[in-house]
């Protein structure tokens, strides 16, 4: 089966999810595109030979052409689109965040337990990394024992100059170490906290950078996530979990470091990493980093469409990480731990 695709916001990652349909994948193609900037849809469809252009969102949604949506516009837009898709019965890919609120995201659950079935699909690719697939492996087998607590940094050569807040830092940044987290410890976060460390002079002005968030897991397991968005190097994202008999941690693009029992042992999670003549590469964005991740994503999201499942994250992960995105940005304002105020998992969303 061949997935026709209508795509709602044709900016950067709109644009680079349309190359990746139409040039990359198998199984899919763009008929339809809708963004507010009329103009920019108009340059993207005159590159997808018999792609329509719509004037609204919901006629997208509506196009008997169209089997599937992916939604890339901005977050303010997704739960009025999602919630079109859904009505419409159409699978919904939408980009991070679900909702900019964890209230938004729970009219998409109730929206889609309504429907009686999932349709929506979060953009979550870190879980479609091979790194830290291979890392989620390293700790679903067991012999490291249970996870302890985790060091992350996600840190960003710049920002970009469209007026990026401390909270974007939260909302925009930290939310993929929030998903992440949940993934890789099968369990939900909750309470946060953030601390201000000395703040560098290549931030913008306005902008707290760095940040540290304090993540308490369920189980009582801790994560601390160093946030760095003017790191001026590169785009440098890491994670190690430490367990009760070893740790492993993410080694470089597509492989993890496994250390116990007094060994150290390099485990490839895809293909063998290549070495730039130049020595070791630090990669450019998020682009660079996560392209085999988000190919990935995309793929199994077809696959799913095609075979009439719903395989990736879900509105309910959506909603629970906007639910720790709020507690976040409370301490954020008021530097306590702050508990998050969660519901309970639907049982239409059993793992």
């Amino acid at each position: 089966m061949n997935v026709r695709v209508g795509v709602i916001g044709v900016g950067m990652i709109g644009q680079d999810h349309i190359r990746r349909l139409t040039q990359v994948l198998t199984g899919g193609s763009v008929t339809a595109v809708n963004d507010v900037d009329a103009a920019r849809a108009g340059q993207v469809a005159a590159g997808l030979p018999g792609a329509h252009i719509h004037d609204t969102a919901a006629a997208l949604v509506a196009d008997g052409n169209v089997d599937a949506v992916l939604v890339a516009s901005w977050g303010p837009a997704h739960e009025e689109q999602v919630v079109a898709a859904i009505a419409a019965g159409k699978p919904v890919f939408c980009e991070k965040p679900l909702a900019p609120s964890s209230a938004a995201c729970q009219r998409i659950m109730d929206a889609e337990m309504a429907a009686g079935r999932r349709l929506v699909q979060v953009g979550f690719m870190r879980r479609y990394d091979a790194g830290y697939r291979a890392m989620k492996a390293a700790l679903d087998d067991g012999g490291l024992g249970v996870p302890l607590l985790m060091h992350c940094a996600h840190r960003n050569p710049s920002v970009p100059d469209y007026g990026f807040t401390t909270d974007m830092i939260i909302s925009d940044s930290a939310v993929h170490e929030i998903d992440v987290v949940r993934w890789l410890f099968g369990e939900e976060i909750v309470a946060a906290r953030v601390l201000m460390p000395r703040r560098t002079g290549h931030a913008p002005d306005g902008l707290q950078d760095p940040l540290i968030l304090l993540l308490e897991m369920a189980s009582g397991a801790l994560v601390d996530d160093e946030l760095f968005v003017s790191a001026r190097y590169g785009y440098d994202v890491r994670g190690e979990v430490v367990c009760e008999n070893g740790t492993v941690a993410l080694a470089d693009v597509d492989e993890v470091t496994v250390r116990t029992q007094n060994r150290r042992r390099v485990v490839q999670g895809g293909r063998p990493p290549q070495t730039p003549p130049d020595g070791d590469r630090v990669p450019v964005d998020w682009r660079d980093r996560f392209v085999r991740a988000y190919d990935t994503e995309l793929q199994e999201w077809l696959n799913a469409v095609a075979a009439g499942t719903s395989t990736g994250p879900s509105a309910w992960d959506g909603y629970a990480a906007a639910a720790v995105t709020d507690a976040a940005l409370e301490a954020l304002r008021t530097g306590q731990l702050t508990a998050v105020s969660m519901a309970e998992r639907p049982e239409f969303y059993a793992k």
